[in-house]
């Protein structure tokens, strides 16, 4: 363990009430919601740098990686990882990591997932700690996919990246021991999004159906406003600014934000698509468009999960090492896909 874990280790482990002291002495508290102590403590550590919009995306990709090495445990023992190669739908090869447990059952279906990150910022090590948790947690193997980015590759190369892969996914689960013909969607933030509009771009081109969307704090409708949106505009984790910035990177100008491949949430049929687990954080900008959709979700006929997490902030998948809050209901949410799957799998088809 590096001296900068260690620290950041003993100083989490303290007492909650000691932490809010050393933190800006107060509990950040909005729309009756406390930010858990540990992550106060990471947003007063970070009150000083500047903000993203503010430097070179090439840099800030380069930082979060960095960042985020501190920030996220260690995988869990108990799941195979292995590197696979998917080809992509420009003629490019999409990296990917597979998670296997050890206790897979071979009922339940892969899992394609997306990691988080406005599609500018993330790659397979954002999520490592977590896919390796959802894999044992779940028991179903987990393919995590590493797409392009912008700005480097603006809209839609991502997305038609994810596209490819849950399709490869589904053409290739045997391999990796699940069920022939079928996959499940995930991802958190945009990954969350990616996944939303892949279920719904299935349902309409009547291609095959996610067995389960995982969609976690998603990025449902970039085009509306919601009152999180303002009440947790300069929040820790993800502020307004830092939003704006990610969609002036990843979108061509001028871009209709309606658009359903941006937004999901603009769709206003949402029967017929997959079960989902739609969980979402307090302290965050994204928290009411995911409330909204997982209610709308179950309005039109969808089983429906849901669940928020009041005092965790926005991209607490990459935060296990540190924050204890987030390590909870990362195993909860796991335990959540894995009752999804095994009541399908209890279900004659």
């Amino acid at each position: 363990m590096s001296l900068q874990r260690l620290l950041a280790k003993t100083f989490a482990s303290l007492p909650g009430n000691l932490i809010v002291k050393l933190s800006g002495g107060e509990p950040v508290t909005i729309e009756g919601r406390t930010l858990e102590p540990q992550l106060q403590m990471m947003a007063w550590n970070g009150r000083a740098a500047p903000p993203l919009s503010s430097l070179p995306a090439e840099t800030v990709q380069e930082a979060v990686k960095a960042q985020l090495a501190l920030l996220a445990d260690v995988a869990s023992e108990g799941a195979g990882v292995s590197d696979v190669a998917i080809p992509g739908p420009d003629g490019n090869t999409i990296p990917a990591r597979l998670y296997r447990p050890s206790s897979q059952d071979p009922r339940h279906p892969l899992i394609v997932y997306f990691h988080m990150g406005g599609g500018v910022i993330g790659d397979l090590d954002t999520c490592h700690a977590w896919c390796a948790m959802l894999a044992l947690g779940s028991q179903a193997p987990v393919l995590s996919v590493d797409y392009r980015l912008a700005p480097q590759h603006i809209f839609p190369a991502g997305l038609n990246d994810c596209i490819a892969a849950y399709k490869w996914g589904v053409a290739n689960a045997p391999r990796f021991g699940a069920p022939a013909g079928k996959a499940a969607v995930g991802g958190d933030s945009m990954g969350g999004n990616f996944s939303a509009i892949i279920s719904q771009l299935m349902k309409r081109e009547g291609g095959p159906l996610p067995a389960l969307q995982l969609l976690i704090y998603p990025a449902i409708d970039i085009s509306k406003d919601y009152r999180s949106k303002k009440a947790f505009a300069n929040t820790f984790s993800l502020s307004q600014d830092t939003m704006d910035w990610f969609m002036a990177q990843y979108l061509p100008p001028g871009f209709d934000l309606t658009d359903l491949r941006v937004s999901p949430g603009q769709e206003r049929d949402l029967s017929g698509l997959p079960p989902a687990v739609v969980i979402t954080a307090g302290h965050d900008p994204l928290s009411d468009e995911g409330d909204e959709y997982a209610a709308r979700l179950n309005a039109a006929g969808v089983p429906v999960v849901h669940k928020r997490y009041d005092s965790l902030a926005h991209a607490f998948t990459a935060f296990t090492f540190i924050s204890p809050g987030s390590r909870a209901a990362c195993r909860e949410i796991a335990e959540m896909v894995h009752d999804v799957f095994a009541k399908a799998a209890r279900v004659p088809v």
